[in-house]
């Protein structure tokens, strides 16, 4: 019975989002666009943080801006360095993560976002823009494009969660929620307990935006869900068998109540790294050939209150991520098949 949803499940969610003349998927154009409003009923009472759910690391980078100066979040010696058009171009390779734009991603499956934004110095219009290493798009061009996404699909519910912020003051951050509030409305939902947040609980009061606020002004908006409700331990390591320890070290620490949890199944360069694969950039160095050992390690994995809740990855379209991700739900409906026997 469980292949037999599982099997419908894959029909509902696995369509193509994009067509591509040769008629064959790649995972980019595999459609997972409504597979929580597909999840199987049983799953629809079951805390969101016990939910296996795909998520982006530095989701805005798929795009950064070459002719833009070097960003605060970069020592003094880079962004003198910087000032070289050659430079840039070599940052550019090191600071893109991802190859889907937010519309792609959402369409992918992917529910989380890991979201860093910074001012522009220079600007005196208060906006704020993504950042890593190198400016990225406007924060309101990226709101928009989501909340046209969940418009289009009601019944999906997405983590933003802004967990640095550069350059800005107490004016750049009420500008920004309020750009918040502006794109999302009542699709907000504000802070409560983290076992009341379910499928059916968000879909009942049509709240379908979770956002989280890595500052203490978050005290202040009631829609704003403070940092440590989401905890994202970071392994800070090239070694894919030291980043697989470290990920089954935080889970075997996890809160079992009060937080949601976000395991990045992620490798970050150090300057040796960089140096020996400068030209190569960050997909060629280090991520194309680990995504797939990282991958084999996801697919081991349970969701539940001990288990995995939220994985991320750096471009989550080398591999058949998010279907990976979100399969292991079914693991949950199995638990819920034996229950009954």
């Amino acid at each position: 019975m469980l292949a037999v949803r599982k099997a419908r499940r894959k029909l509902r969610m696995g369509t193509i989002c994009s067509p591509n003349p040769s008629g064959t998927k790649t995972s980019s154009e595999v459609c997972n666009a409504d597979w929580m409003a597909s999840l199987s009923p049983h799953l629809h009472n079951v805390p969101l943080s016990n939910l296996a759910i795909p998520g982006s690391h530095d989701s805005f980078s798929y795009w950064v801006d070459e002719k833009s100066p070097a960003g605060p979040d970069q020592t003094p010696a880079i962004k003198r360095l910087a000032r070289i058009s050659l430079v840039k171009k070599l940052m550019k390779k090191w600071s893109v993560t991802q190859n889907l734009t937010f519309r792609e991603q959402l369409e992918a499956g992917i529910r989380y976002f890991d979201l860093r934004v910074s001012s522009k110095p220079g600007d005196t219009d208060q906006e704020i823009y993504f950042i890593h290493g190198l400016f990225g798009i406007k924060v309101w061009d990226g709101l928009m494009e989501i909340d046209s996404f969940l418009t289009q699909h009601p019944q999906e519910i997405i983590f933003l969660d802004f967990n640095h912020f550069y350059a800005m003051d107490e004016t750049h951050h009420r500008c920004l929620v309020l750009r918040i509030q502006e794109a999302f409305g009542n699709k907000l939902c504000p802070a409560c307990s983290v076992e009341s947040v379910t499928l059916k609980t968000l879909w009942e009061k049509k709240c379908q935006v979770l956002i989280f606020y890595h500052c203490p002004f978050y005290k202040q908006y009631p829609f704003l869900w403070p940092g440590k409700k989401i905890p994202a331990p970071w392994a800070n390591t090239t070694s894919v068998r030291k980043l697989i320890l470290f990920l089954e070290t935080t889970l075997s620490e996890r809160a079992p109540h009060g937080t949601f949890h976000v395991s990045q199944a992620i490798l970050t360069p150090r300057v040796k790294t960089i140096a020996r694969g400068l030209v190569g950039g960050l997909k060629n160095t280090l991520v194309h050939r680990n995504l797939p050992a990282i991958l084999d390690w996801v697919k081991t994995q349970k969701p539940g209150a001990m288990g995995v809740n939220i994985i991320t990855s750096d471009f989550v379209d080398l591999v058949d991520f998010a279907t990976t991700v979100i399969e292991l739900n079914d693991l949950l409906q199995e638990d819920t098949a034996l229950a009954k026997c």
